[in-house]
């Protein structure tokens, strides 16, 4: 297939996430292999090898770590950096992804070293982008995702998920929150899609991972704000969004074709020196600062807007 338009996709990597992004990568390179013009998408590649937060086991450890990032990631496609002086976050991440393309091209997509996107999503996009560009150029777009854990996400369900229950802690069921889906099987639900299943939604539900967004929406003004600093940079644009723009902005869901989040991929948190726990979610929660950063980035992304003090890295440490 022939591109139409043109698109950025973006990723921040954390050094300890190395064995998990070759999978991102992979689903990446396929989505690329069923277009005639690659050229037409940016692939964005932010790798974070500061220590602030995290520390490596040892420094060799680490040097193994960049060049097998380096290695991974040498592609004539792929726009790929490496950071080393300062902590770097998701939110700091997208926020700067946003402002960088969205005057170079026509649409922005959150990629995520724990997901997999379809190898459908640029033939997906250049077909709905053509549809809407003229009468609704601002528009917001996410693929059908695994089952979550209350219905208000149901919306944006994947159709063959979305009337499975929802079951805590479930790391065994393929349409589970926390189960770790490989390629093969997302391309098992999306290669025997015949037409596309795309509906129109007049509020916003989504998180971050495999976003999509026309670059109006930014060159509009809407992004994440600089006091989100750490996570819930996804609900933060969202608001911002809610705020800018009301109910005028529509979301398109293409509910028939599955993107994989592996939110509990036992591979996430590599090589990190001083964590304990069996999970991801357990790992990161065991330094006292993840916890601080998290609520005080959560306080930020919900008073942005109000006369409230906001906080940093800086309270963060002080604490």
């Amino acid at each position: 297939m022939i591109l139409k338009y043109s698109y950025a996709i973006g990723c921040l990597v954390q050094w300890y996430e190395v064995d998990i992004i070759e999978e991102y990568v992979e689903s990446v390179n396929n989505a690329l292999g069923q277009l005639e013009n690659p050229e037409n998408v940016i692939v964005d590649f932010n790798v974070n090898m500061n220590q602030d937060l995290e520390k490596c086991e040892d420094d060799t450890k680490l040097k193994e770590i960049e060049n097998k990032l380096k290695k991974l990631l040498d592609n004539r496609f792929f726009n790929v950096k490496f950071t080393y002086e300062k902590i770097y976050t998701i939110a700091d991440y997208r926020r700067d992804f946003n402002n960088e393309y969205c005057d170079v091209v026509d649409v922005l997509m959150w990629g995520e070293t724990d997901s997999l996107i379809p190898r459908q999503t640029f033939m997906v996009l250049d077909g709905i982008h053509h549809q809407a560009k003229e009468k609704t150029p601002k528009y917001v777009l996410t693929f059908g995702i695994c089952k979550m854990w209350d219905d208000s996400w149901k919306v944006i369900e994947h159709n063959e998920f979305t009337d499975k229950p929802f079951i805590e802690n479930d790391y065994d069921n393929w349409w589970s929150l926390k189960y770790t889906m490989n390629i093969d099987e997302m391309n098992k639900f999306n290669d025997k899609v015949t037409e596309l299943d795309v509906q129109v939604f007049d509020r916003f539900k989504f998180n971050g991972c495999g976003l999509v967004f026309s670059s109006e929406v930014v060159r509009s003004g809407a992004n994440i704000p600089r006091s989100v600093f750490f996570v819930h940079e996804d609900t933060s644009f969202m608001l911002s969004m809610q705020k800018m723009f009301g109910n005028t902005i529509p979301q398109f869901i293409v509910k028939n074709i599955l993107i994989v989040h592996n939110r509990n991929h036992p591979k996430k948190r590599m090589y990190v020196s001083g964590e304990s726990g069996q999970t991801m979610n357990l790992k990161r929660r065991s330094n006292d600062w993840y916890v601080k950063a998290n609520q005080y980035s959560e306080h930020n992304c919900y008073n942005w807007d109000k006369q409230v003090k906001s906080y940093n890295w800086g309270d963060v440490f002080d604490d």
